[in-house]
């Protein structure tokens, strides 16, 4: 178990991450981030400009940066970007500043909540599952490394998913008071 006043959430693209995470931080009475949207307000443009511009590495330090900066902040619930792990610092600062939820998909599940998304710059061009799986496949060994909680994938609607998540938390999670 890893007591914190945090609760940072990681996994894969199209698992609900900023969704479910915005319900737990009302749940909670904690502030709510998404990494990526901060990254957005930061840079004043989308993160697929950043990655158009900088290419993956210099959006990639803008992350970094970022977390470090954001898993500083004391009673927050944080949603990581699917990549986000990718670097070891990354996955250091959210073992040791917080507890980490893996909030898990299936492919099929991406699939189907990604369908109709065209914003996601790593998922812009060539076979979407082939994509994706090739993600989880480097991804996935991460996410289980740093997890302190596994959130299995269901397909239920979005209150469903976040009742069922405070439930597991709940179960698990040492919480301490934000100082």
């Amino acid at each position: 178990m890893n007591p914190s006043c945090n609760l940072f959430i990681v996994g894969p693209t199209g698992a609900g991450k900023t969704s479910i995470g915005r319900r737990l931080a009302e749940h909670y009475g904690l502030n709510f981030v998404d990494l990526d949207q901060e990254i957005e307000r930061v840079c004043g443009v989308p993160v697929s400009t950043v990655f158009e511009i900088e290419g993956e590495a210099g959006f990639r330090q803008r992350e970094s940066q970022l977390l470090d900066e954001c898993s500083r902040r004391s009673g927050v619930v944080l949603a990581t970007g699917a990549g986000a792990v990718l670097d070891p610092a990354n996955r250091r600062l959210l073992a040791e500043r917080g507890f980490v939820m893996w909030l898990q998909a299936t492919l099929e599940q991406q699939m189907e909540r990604l369908a109709q998304d065209r914003q996601r710059p790593l998922l812009a061009s060539g076979d979407r599952a082939e994509r994706l799986t090739s993600m989880a496949q480097q991804r996935t060994p991460l996410y289980r490394d740093i997890a302190d909680l596994v959130i299995p994938g269901a397909h239920e609607q979005v209150h469903a998913a976040a009742a069922r998540s405070i439930l597991l938390i709940d179960q698990h999670w040492q919480r301490q008071q934000a100082a």
